[in-house]
């Protein structure tokens, strides 16, 4: 740099060097500017809950999606009882009847199977995952559902949720 009108700095070096050296330096913000806009801008806590649906998804879709369907779109005619007298597996999307039940009852259907939990001889093609999934992994799977169903769906299955936990 050496002294210019005004008492400016000029740059003395060669227009190449400063073209580089431009190029670089919107490089390098652009970078920096990316970096910002490509991380997600999440509190530790909402961090926390993307982990826990990441690995719910992961849980579901290697113990869920066989039955339920990849996109928790269930089996077909999945109301219709099949030659067995058991129903085949429901949809766990807003078309289904999961959002009707609460974390508590969801929870205890996925642990110990849906015979287990409705008693009186009810056969389900529904197994219990207690010896699968640990709790923790069970309650990711189950938040990872919640948290695909619409904010109608989401807020019924919270008052369910919290009616049943006044009555515990």
């Amino acid at each position: 740099m050496m002294p210019g009108r005004f008492g400016l700095q000029v740059n003395s070096a060669p227009p190449r060097l400063r073209t580089v050296g431009a190029i670089a330096a919107v490089a390098g913000a652009l970078g920096a500017a990316g970096a910002m806009i490509l991380r997600p801008p999440w509190s530790g806590a909402e961090r926390a809950r993307q982990a826990v649906l990441a690995e719910g998804r992961t849980f579901y879709q290697q113990h869920c999606a066989r039955c339920h369907g990849a996109n928790l779109q269930g089996q077909p005619n999945w109301q219709r009882r099949l030659p067995s007298g058991r129903l085949p597996a429901p949809p766990h999307d807003a078309s289904g009847h999961t959002w009707h039940h609460s974390d508590r009852v969801l929870f205890e259907i996925t642990k110990r199977g849906t015979a287990a939990v409705v008693g009186g001889g009810y056969e389900s093609d529904m197994p219990g995952f207690a010896g699968v999934l640990k709790d923790e992994e069970i309650r990711a799977v189950l938040a990872f559902i919640r948290s695909t169903w619409p904010e109608r769906e989401r807020r019924f299955q919270e008052r369910v949720s919290a009616t049943d936990r006044e009555a515990q």
